[in-house]
């Protein structure tokens, strides 16, 4: 029967339109009916285009796939693709200025519409239908054809994560990019979306799984392995592991015991290890110098005003045009960058986004340096930093930069990929990191000092009559040869904490801590460690300590510094700890009698209920559960305080002391169970583990035999031993807590 009423046209369009991607919606994830816009017909699409505000571009690609077959006419599928780019490029741009966190489909239109319709999976197949024939005389697509299409897709990943995501889970898509990156033209477009791809991926790519790969990186240029190195350090960094209870120590040992082989990012760092000439080639773009400004005070100003350049949607574009033209300068490069320096679009742009350009690419060095250096094939990586000379270079490097205290207020970031710092900025805290991670642990830290300083330390020993440390007797050797032994870690040095007290730096770390005002846990953290290497064992050093602490007030504020977080005090309260007992085995010098009298930290820490305070709070902060590497320090300085203890025969006083506390505390059990609980961790942790173990011993001076007899001892099952915490728990309150070790 007829409609008496008569037709309702936009209602029947708008339906229509609905239809349509309601149909192509349930193909795409069916697998059935309508999956693209290439199975519906021209003038249906055409008919509901305008309505639609979809501006062509279902019809566009419809004639895309059509005329993209192996013998089709490239120079037609390429003019297809700059027709419908423009669309897109606009989307990408908005979305990039404007900062948009959360996309949704109305937020891009047209970048949407193009996916729905198919068109990321058409440029996919288009780019790779090449590769996947064995037909003979295909037609060769041209450079400028691959630069478009990949253009096309990073600007689509830009608008939607979940175009990201769906072409990250394409392995064989990752790898043929991989073999684009061989044609400097193509190179920067495809280096960048695979930086995308990767950041959004589950799993980590294995870089020995790239065809060819150490040729690969061989023939690029530095400013193009500048580039790479941004892929680089997705690929051989550990995964953020976050603070949740799967990324406990606890729940990493059960991993590594289900899975002892080594993670993919230590594989993809040997692999790295093994290029020829890699690490070579890193320490040269590390370390050469960086273009002049045309004066200090207008740099200055400029830098700072670096977010108002990057608002600026045509800088991008100045950007990429300028690396485009770095990319495809000749394979002969200047060490100085005066190559660079030559390019007509950089006298164009203002000399501080010159020198973000050059900098920014540092950054992404010195980061992959820095993994580097902390990995597991750690001594072969100082070896090759030390023949490459990669720290003379950094000592020319440092003298060129500006250091100076911001006058804006700056808040410290953490390290995450949303940090907003300034290039400036980023490139002083990558620099000192890899200064950190090359100098930690490690006597190659003598590389960092030139002739004068390491004649000065050698005079300090022979001052103090202590022996030279073996590493910078011969350090001017080290220079010269083409490898470096690696070296045991040692204790700590005398010489080595003389050579920065007489810097001032200790007084520098006080007034940081006491008279700054510092609020900022991360900072305050990184004070409380170096103040505790510089003063352990130096009697000098608490000397200069009371010297400056000369008010009750200014020794309550330290005090109160360091109880506001013991996570991250504990180190220096276990220096203090630690430095006291060696001192009270010394009272036959007269001057560490002295010291010991008169020092208010050192008196502090000699009353007994105080060290017992400490212990109870150390052990009450922490269990099994939620140890980390953070928090991990809190029980080996408990453990210390235990240890020392047990060597004046006063163990089982600290462990009826923390029993009473329990009482007081009316929840008997509780601390005495966790503490036995932490320890039975300790055993599995570093039992089985010669890094750990061996960074105990020498922070300590305790041999590592002792740690694990001491635990031992206060593991014993033995209800009658007076040292064993078993014998201070009543029976009703015993064992809380048992299965912890089956998570």
């Amino acid at each position: 029967m007829a409609n008496t009423e008569g037709p309702e046209p936009p209602r029947t369009r708008r339906n229509s339109n609905k239809n349509i991607l309601t149909r192509i919606r349930h193909g795409q994830s069916s697998g059935r009916a309508i999956s693209r816009a290439t199975e519906i017909s021209e003038a249906l699409l055409q008919e509901r285009d305008q309505q639609a505000q979809w501006h062509g571009i279902p019809v566009l690609l419809q004639r895309l796939y059509d005329s993209s077959h192996l013998n089709s006419d490239l120079s037609q599928i390429h003019s297809i693709i700059k027709e419908v780019s423009p669309f897109l490029s606009m989307e990408a741009m908005s979305f990039v200025t404007e900062d948009r966190r959360t996309v949704q489909k109305s937020t891009c239109p047209n970048t949407y519409t193009f996916d729905l319709f198919g068109g990321i999976d058409l440029l996919v197949e288009i780019l790779m239908r090449p590769t996947l024939t064995t037909q003979m005389n295909v037609p060769k697509m041209s450079d400028d054809l691959v630069k478009d299409c990949l253009s096309v897709l990073y600007n689509c990943c830009i608008c939607m994560e979940g175009v990201t995501k769906s072409l990250a889970s394409r392995d064989d898509f990752v790898m043929f990019l991989f073999t684009l990156m061989s044609n400097k033209k193509t190179f920067l477009q495809t280096a960048t979306l695979i930086e995308d791809i990767l950041g959004v991926r589950k799993e980590m790519i294995q870089l020995e799984d790239i065809p060819n790969l150490p040729s690969l990186v061989q023939s690029f240029n530095q400013q193009q392995l500048a580039n790479f190195c941004r892929i680089l350090s997705v690929t051989i960094s550990e995964p953020d592991m976050g603070n949740d209870d799967k990324h406990t120590l606890l729940a990493k040992n059960a991993q590594q015991r289900a899975n002892p082989c080594p993670s993919h990012s230590e594989v993809n760092q040997v692999a790295l290890l093994n290029i020829p000439g890699f690490i070579e080639r890193l320490c040269k773009l590390a370390t050469r110098k960086v273009s002049e400004a045309s004066g200090p005070s207008s740099l200055l100003l400029e830098l700072q005003d670096w977010y108002t350049w990057l608002d600026n949607a045509l800088v991008l574009d100045a950007l990429m045009q300028m690396a485009t033209e770095d990319a495809e300068q000749s394979s002969t490069e200047s060490s100085d960058e005066s190559s660079l320096a030559t390019s007509p679009l950089r006298h164009r742009l203002p000399q501080s986004m010159k020198i973000v350009h050059e900098i920014m690419y540092k950054v992404e060095v010195l980061y992959v340096l820095c993994v580097l250096l902390i990995g597991r094939q750690r001594n072969q990586v100082h070896k090759m930093l030390a023949e490459f000379k990669l720290i003379p270079g950094l000592n020319n490097l440092f003298d060129k930069l500006i250091w100076r205290k911001q006058t804006s207020s700056h808040v410290l970031h953490g390290q995450n990929q949303n940090c907003d710092c300034s290039p400036e900025i980023s490139f002083k805290i990558q620099f000192l990191r890899l200064l950190q991670s090359f100098s930690d642990h490690h006597e190659n830290k003598y590389l960092l000092l030139n002739a004068q300083e390491l004649n000065e330390l050698s005079a300090i020993s022979l001052k103090a009559s202590i022996p030279e440390v073996e590493a910078f007797v011969n350090t001017d050797r080290f220079w010269q040869a083409r490898a470096v032994e690696s070296f045991l870690r040692g204790a700590t040095s005398y010489a080595d904490q003389v050579f920065l007290l007489k810097r001032g730096l200790l007084e520098h770390i006080l007034f940081s801590i006491i008279d700054s005002g510092c609020k900022s846990r991360d900072v305050l953290q990184s004070y409380f460690d170096l103040l505790g290497e510089l003063m352990k064992f130096n009697i000098d050093a608490f000397k200069r300590f009371n010297k400056y602490v000369n008010t009750e007030e200014k020794f309550q504020m330290f005090m109160t510094q360091i109880n506001s977080s013991l996570v991250d005090s504990n180190m220096l309260v276990r220096c203090i700890i630690l430095s006291l007992d060696r001192f009270e085995s010394q009272i036959e010098d007269v001057s560490v009698v002295e010291v010991l009298s008169e020092c208010s930290l050192l008196s502090y820490m000699a009353r007994v209920e105080n060290r017992q305070a400490f212990l109870f709070r150390l052990v009450n902060i922490i269990n099994v559960q939620i140890l980390t590497q953070e928090n991990v320090s809190c029980l080996n300085t408990s453990l210390v305080v235990l240890m020392l203890a047990r060597r004046r025969d006063k163990l089982a006083f600290c462990l009826n002391a923390l029993r009473e506390k329990e009482y007081a505390e009316k929840y008997p059990g509780c601390l005495l169970n966790n503490l036995h609980n932490l320890l039975r961790f300790w055993q599995r942790h570093y039992l089985n583990k010669d890094k750990d173990s061996t960074c105990l011993e020498n922070s300590s001076c305790i041999s590592f035999t002792y740690w694990k007899e001491t635990v031992s001892v206060l593991l014993d099952s033995d209800p009658t031993s007076l040292c064993a915490i078993a014998s201070y728990i009543d029976e009703a309150y015993m064992d809380l807590g048992r299965d912890f070790l089956e998570v």
